[in-house]
């Protein structure tokens, strides 16, 4: 039923709790996962309103894009020690965007996020990145929602 997982993540404690998600779907027949990871261009773009020198700015991008791949590839190893197949991808953008873009390409039988991320700002009811994808991605989506003590 759902083959293909699209697993944005932002490394925060719910994004961790989606994974683990995943690794339960393997048993219902998910075979390959895409973890994504997006470098938010906010991130970026208040750097540079802090008068920080452009390289100092692309040395934070290509250390985060550093730390990311890392992340990423433990993650990958995880995955596949249960049987998956895993690719990822790290991108530089506005995270909705980026996961929308990634949907289109991979096109996943099924998305999990987490509910909120680190910034934990936005909707009430969901973080301002799993609510764009949700209401504008084309594929199921299944939301893991932050336990309610964090």
């Amino acid at each position: 039923m759902f083959k293909k997982i699209l697993y944005p993540t932002d490394f925060s404690d719910v994004a961790a709790k989606a994974l683990d998600y995943i690794k339960q779907l393997k048993e219902a027949g998910a075979q390959e996962v895409t973890i994504l990871h997006v470098i938010n261009q906010r991130i970026i773009d208040g750097l540079m309103r802090h008068a920080m020198l452009d390289r100092d700015i692309l040395n934070w991008k290509e250390k985060a894009q550093e730390i990311a791949r890392e992340s990423l590839a433990e993650m990958s190893r995880d995955l596949e020690n249960i049987g998956f197949t895993v690719k990822h991808i790290v991108r530089t953008g506005f995270p909705w965007r980026e996961i929308l873009d990634v949907e289109e390409i991979e096109n996943p039988s099924l998305i999990v996020i987490g509910s909120h991320g680190r910034t934990n700002l936005g909707d009430m009811f969901l973080g301002s990145v799993s609510d764009r994808v949700i209401r504008k991605c084309r594929r199921p989506v299944m939301v893991i929602k932050r336990d309610m003590d964090d």
